[in-house]
């Protein structure tokens, strides 16, 4: 059984890699989004006369874009500012959200989740925080009600086998860790990580630098993850980045597993090979929605 966080986590090899869960790990980014979180993002923020819209907006922000796979809460406060700016959205004469108190605990907090904007609502009496929290609670309610039997992606168990052998492995997501323990646990592939860093173990970026100042060499880590807010965060701290091409899953996972994943462990994965993977990745995902 794989730890909760990093409290008792403790480095046993050279190497440490971390997997990003939805999306990459597992095909769970499109039943999510499109069947928990939107129809939630609608319903509680009074989107329904411009549904359409903030379908699409959401889908942007979440799946199809740079931002894809970020915080729930900054990915869809950008799509709300997407809606502000659409001119079908401004003809209809609709009053958005525009969730101020939200932006403001964005900014202050690092660890964005149902758990830590539930207690800062009834601290603070704050209505954009409690409309938030109901949001995010819902639709963590809906994710767990509804997302089972999702399966990993074809080749990612065997190449958490063949990491296992010589890495140190966590699971480095902003997934709620109740849903990540259930999905890894559900699949009996939460026995090759050693900790599961979910929204409560706060930012990416963070657990990986928690990792670092345990003796990992930054050459020596590695994250893989299908969105830039994974690769960025490995950039941050001088670690490594394997992308898992978004539509293009089962080969990433492929070519990580014939050639990648020696490539790291052998040292010659930094430099042009790197260089290589990542620019065929920035061209899956655009910066501007197809409406502008």
């Amino acid at each position: 059984m794989s730890e909760l966080g990093l409290a008792n986590f403790r480095k046993e090899t050279d190497f440490l890699i971390g997997i990003d869960s939805d999306g990459c790990a597992f095909d769970s980014m499109e039943i999510k989004h499109k069947e928990c979180f939107i129809p939630n993002f609608i319903n509680y923020f009074g989107l329904q006369p411009i549904s359409k819209y903030a379908r699409e907006a959401a889908e942007f922000t979440n799946l199809y874009s740079k931002t894809r796979g970020a915080n729930r809460f900054p990915a869809y406060l950008l799509a709300l500012d997407l809606l502000e700016e659409r001119d079908e959205v401004k003809r209809r004469n609709v009053t958005l959200p525009k969730l101020q108190g939200v932006r403001d605990w964005v900014e202050r907090e690092t660890k964005l989740g149902t758990k830590t904007i539930g207690p800062e609502s009834e601290k603070t009496g704050d209505a954009d925080l409690k409309q938030a929290y109901a949001w995010s609670k819902a639709v963590d309610e809906t994710v767990k009600d509804m997302v089972h039997g999702v399966p990993p992606f074809p080749g990612v168990r065997e190449a958490l086998q063949k990491m296992k052998e010589q890495a140190d492995l966590i699971v480095c997501s902003a997934t709620p860790n109740e849903a990540l323990q259930k999905e890894w646990t559900e699949h009996d592939i939460d026995q090759f990580v050693k900790s599961i860093c979910g929204q409560e173990a706060g930012s990416k970026k963070e657990s990986l630098s928690a990792c670092q100042k345990m003796g990992y060499e930054p050459e020596k880590m590695l994250m893989i993850g299908d969105a830039p807010g994974d690769m960025n965060a490995a950039l941050a701290v001088g670690a490594l980045f394997y992308p898992i091409n978004p539509g293009h899953e089962e080969d990433s996972w492929s070519r990580f597993l014939d050639e990648a994943c020696d490539r790291f462990f052998a040292g010659t994965y930094a430099g042009d090979y790197q260089k290589k993977v990542i620019a065929e990745f920035d061209k899956y995902l655009p910066e501007q929605p197809p409406w502008k």
